[in-house]
């Protein structure tokens, strides 16, 4: 089995088997959840596809299955639902034990704005390094939709987002590179800003921030539209 796969078991294993907590009950919120997951799924595979073939991101076959479809391994498709889905265990189990634990709106708004300003400006001062162009553009997309659609999730997700860090530190930073021979994927260095907390490019924390609010803003959007379409 290779490293690659055996972090992303771990890293889901735990959040899968306490999604029937019976107070928390996840599961009953799997017909929106997976949904969101897959179709997050679809659109950063996509991204991975394009950024692969055009030389911004390798893989190591030391670490990975060598089964692979349009470039990535297949251990990369997995872990578009294991990370994502670990992390919205982590978000919803949060604001089910600590439902006050969020920015008040005149916060979130400040907030939304200084983000959603920092990162366009990165983006357009950064129009030569790929990877961070692109990162940082759509990152305000993202959070946009979502203060639009869902202000109630960003909200929660702005406070929360500070402690799905510490696991993504440590998946992560295994995954760049961290504490082991090589890297699990690493970067084309002439696409990045060259900063790095350990072995992690800066980029990849706001990159994770995107992964991580889209299937959140499109599970409540799907949840809304579901108990909205009950009461016709």
């Amino acid at each position: 089995m290779s490293l690659y796969l055996i972090i992303l078991i771990i890293s889901l294993a735990g959040p899968l088997a306490l999604s029937f907590e019976k107070n928390l009950k996840l599961y009953k919120r799997w017909k929106y959840l997976l949904p969101a997951i897959l179709i997050t799924l679809v659109v950063f595979v996509t991204w991975d596809i394009i950024f692969t073939h055009i030389g911004c991101w390798f893989f190591n076959p030391m670490y990975n299955s060598g089964i692979y479809i349009n470039k990535l391994p297949l251990e990369e498709y997995l872990f578009f639902i294991a990370i994502p889905y670990a992390c919205a265990f982590s978000f919803y189990a949060v604001k089910f034990h600590f439902p006050n634990f969020k920015l008040n709106e005149k916060w979130t708004k400040i907030l939304t704005f200084l983000i959603v300003t920092a990162s366009i400006t990165t983006s357009f001062l950064n129009t030569d390094l790929t990877y961070t162009f692109v990162n940082f553009l759509v990152l305000p997309v993202v959070l946009l939709l979502s203060y639009y659609f869902t202000r109630e999730v960003v909200q929660h997700y702005l406070a929360i987002y500070p402690i799905l860090l510490i696991p993504f530190f440590i998946i992560n930073g295994i995954l760049t590179g961290t504490g082991i021979e090589q890297a699990v994927f690493d970067y084309n260095p002439e696409v990045i800003l060259g900063i790095r907390v350990l072995s992690i490019p800066l980029e990849d924390m706001f990159y994770n921030f995107s992964l991580l609010l889209s299937p959140l803003m499109l599970t409540h959007i799907f949840e809304m539209r579901s108990k909205k379409n009950k009461k016709v």
